[in-house]
C-alpha cells in the first residue's frame, strides 16, 4: 500500500506535469492541516513522507533543558479518521490544482509570440473559445479576421498575443489579425527562413484584405521572393489558404529607400521616385494607367507600402507630374520677369533722382554766381569797364569807389 502511494504520486507527476517534490510537499502540508483540524493547533509539529517507501509519520518536536531538540512520533494517517482523511483529500486537490495552474501559466507565458493549432469549441458575436490542448484560449472579436466564420470542431492556427494570470488559471489571448501570425506561417512553410538564408525584414497587414512582407537574402545565389513563393506558388498558397484568401505581396527589401519604396508598391509599375530625407517623404511617379493599381482598393496598397517603408508616400501620374513641372517653370519665369521689372523700375527711379540732383546743383551754382554778380561794384572805370571789386555789405560800391555813392546822394 505504501509503495502504491509513491506510484500514484508519480502518475500525477506525469499527467499534470508537476514535479514529484512539489506533490510530496503538498501532501505533507495537507496531512499537517488535517492533524491540526482534529487534534487542535500545535506549533511544534512536523510531517514527513518518505519519498522511497511512502511511509508517513507525524513528529512532535520536544525541547530539552539543555536546548537540544528531540522528535517523537505521535500519529500516523491511520489515526486520522474519515473527516481528517476528507480534509487531506480536499487540500491535496486544491494544492495540486494551484500548482497545475502555475505550471500552465509558466508554459504559456514563454509561448507569447508563437503560433499554435487549436480547435473551435465555442463561438458567438463577442468572442470565440479555442481549445489549445492544455488550456482554452480566448479569440476576441477585435482579433478575428473580418468576414471569417468559425465552425465548431474546426482546426485553426492562432498567434498567442498575451497570457494573463487569473484565479481560474492562465487566460490565453490569441489573434488571427496580428502581423506575427503571417511571419510565423512563412517560417513554417519556407525552410530557407528557418535556416537564416532568407530574412524577413518587415510585415504589415490589413487583415482579411491585403498584407505585405519584405524579404532579403543572405546568399546572392538565392532569390528571396522565389523562395517564399515556392514551386508553382505552393508555399505562398498554403499561407493564403490558412488566412482564407488574404492577398499577400512579397517584396524585396533594400537599404536604398527609393528602391524599397518602388518595390513596396508592387504589383504596380513605378517610373521614378524622388525622396525628401528631412520630411521622410517619397514622391512616386507612375504611368497614367497604373495610378489606381498603385493606390489599391480603398487605398490598401499605398497605405501598406507607407507602413512597411515607414515613409510618407505621395503617388502622382506622369501627366500630373509633367503639368506640375510646367506650372512650376512658368511660376519661376513669372518671378524672374517681376524681379527684372522691379530692378528696371528702381534703376529708372534712381536715374530720375540723379537728374533732379544735378538740376538742383546747377541752380545753386547759378544762384551763387548771380549773387556774386549782384554784389560786384557798380563803378565804371575811365576805360569803360566795370570795377571788378566786390561791393561792400549794404552798398553798391567797393571801398575805393564808395565816395561816388555819397556824391550821387
Amino acid at each position: 500500500m505504501k509503495y502504491e502511494l509513491i506510484d500514484a504520486l508519480k502518475q500525477i507527476e506525469r499527467e499534470k506535469g508537476i514535479s514529484f517534490e512539489t506533490i510530496v510537499e503538498t501532501l505533507e502540508i495537507a496531512l499537517l492541516s488535517a492533524y491540526r483540524k482534529k487534534y487542535g493547533t500545535r506549533k511544534n509539529i512536523r510531517v514527513e513522507v518518505d519519498k522511497l517507501t511512502g511511509d508517513i509519520r507525524i513528529f512532535k518536536i520536544i525541547k530539552e533543558k539543555d536546548r537540544e531538540e528531540k522528535e517523537e512520533v505521535i500519529a500516523t494517517p491511520s489515526d486520522f479518521g474519515r473527516i481528517a482523511a476528507q480534509t487531506v483529500k480536499q487540500v491535496v486537490k486544491q494544492r495540486l490544482r494551484e500548482a497545475s495552474r502555475e505550471v500552465l501559466y509558466q508554459e504559456f507565458k514563454d509561448m507569447v509570440g508563437e503560433i499554435m493549432t487549436g480547435i473551435i469549441r465555442q463561438t458567438d458575436q463577442r468572442f470565440t473559445l479555442v481549445d489549445l490542448g492544455k488550456a482554452e484560449a480566448l479569440l476576441p472579436l477585435g482579433e478575428q479576421i473580418p468576414g471569417e466564420k468559425y465552425e465548431l470542431g474546426e482546426r485553426i492556427k492562432c498567434y498567442i498575443v498575451d497570457v494573463k494570470k487569473t484565479t481560474k488559471g492562465p487566460q490565453v489571448v490569441v489573434s488571427r489579425t496580428h502581423p506575427g501570425l503571417l511571419k510565423r506561417l512563412f517560417e513554417l512553410e519556407v525552410p530557407e527562413i528557418t535556416d537564416g538564408i532568407v530574412e524577413i525584414n518587415g510585415v504589415v497587414r490589413e487583415a482579411g484584405y491585403r498584407s505585405k512582407i519584405a524579404v532579403s537574402s543572405n546568399d546572392e545565389s538565392i532569390d528571396p521572393i522565389g523562395a517564399c513563393v515556392g514551386q508553382r506558388g505552393f508555399r505562398v498558397r498554403m499561407v493564403v489558404n490558412e488566412l482564407y484568401g488574404e492577398k499577400i505581396d512579397i517584396v524585396k527589401y533594400s537599404d536604398d529607400i527609393a528602391e524599397f519604396v518602388k518595390n513596396s508598391l508592387s504589383p504596380s509599375k513605378v517610373s521614378d521616385v524622388f525622396t525628401n530625407e528631412e520630411e521622410k517623404l517619397a514622391t512616386v511617379i507612375v504611368p497614367d494607367d497604373q495610378v489606381s493599381l498603385a493606390i489599391g482598393k480603398d487605398g490598401h496598397n499605398a497605405r501598406l507600402a507607407a507602413k512597411i517603408t515607414k515613409w510618407k508616400i505621395d503617388i502622382k501620374s506622369e501627366k500630373q507630374w509633367a503639368m506640375e513641372k510646367i506650372k512650376e517653370i512658368e511660376e519661376k519665369e513669372e518671378k524672374v520677369k517681376k524681379k527684372e521689372k522691379k530692378v528696371k523700375a528702381e534703376a529708372k527711379k534712381r536715374g530720375k533722382e540723379k537728374k533732379v540732383k544735378k538740376v538742383k546743383v546747377k541752380r545753386k551754382v547759378k544762384k551763387k554766381e548771380e549773387e556774386k554778380i549782384k554784389r560786384k561794384c557798380k563803378a565804371i572805370l575811365k576805360s569803360g569797364e566795370k570795377c571788378t571789386y566786390s561791393a561792400k555789405p549794404g552798398s553798391d560800391y567797393c571801398g575805393i569807389h564808395k565816395k561816388l555813392e555819397s556824391k550821387r546822394k
